[in-house]
């Protein structure tokens, strides 16, 4: 991860955007939303991760995240990377209704060759971008950016509309699994 975008502070909030390779849209089936869901669910339950908001897009997810005491915010977030990769990879090659397999299989196989961590498949892009929020205008700021990003797209006409996103959270209405 570059110099300019670390976690400099665990006991800090931070925004985090990380994004599939090539900007590809991956996230476009509801099985495989469903690992990333899941796999945020675990991290939050088992690997100490305090999720405050979260939004899965076709080809990146943005989350509010904090790391609880004793767990090291990038020590979650890599592990989060490294098992989706694998299992979106699986999901990918398992399913026999995905029209773009292989094509989607040799975009990742191919991004492998720009790096010198994965050997058959890569599905995110190494570095992602945490943003320490370290007042309250940018938390807001934040949190009203990754809510309204399915309504920009034109996917739900408000953010609690909108399944795969902490935004029905926000209004009282019951979320996706928190």
């Amino acid at each position: 991860m570059s110099e300019k975008y670390k976690v400099r502070d665990q006991d800090k909030l931070h925004f985090i955007t990380f994004a599939t390779v090539y900007w590809l849209d991956l996230f476009t089936r509801v099985e495989y939303k469903n690992i990333l869901t899941d796999s945020l669910k675990h991290c939050h339950e088992n690997k100490g991760l305090e999720l405050y908001a979260w939004v899965i897009m076709t080809n990146h997810i943005h989350l509010i995240a904090g790391s609880a005491k004793g767990f090291v915010l990038e020590d979650i977030i890599r592990d989060y990377k490294k098992y989706t990769s694998v299992a979106m990879s699986r999901a990918i090659a398992d399913n026999p209704h995905e029209s773009r397999k292989e094509w989607l299989l040799w975009m990742l196989a191919r991004a492998t060759k720009k790096s010198d961590k994965h050997t058959k498949y890569q599905v995110w892009q190494q570095e992602y971008h945490p943003v320490e929020l370290g007042t309250n205008e940018m938390m807001e700021q934040r949190l009203d950016y990754l809510h309204e990003n399915p309504v920009k797209e034109g996917w739900v006409d408000t953010p609690e509309d909108y399944l795969y996103s902490s935004a029905r959270d926000y209004t009282g209405r019951k979320g996706y699994w928190l």
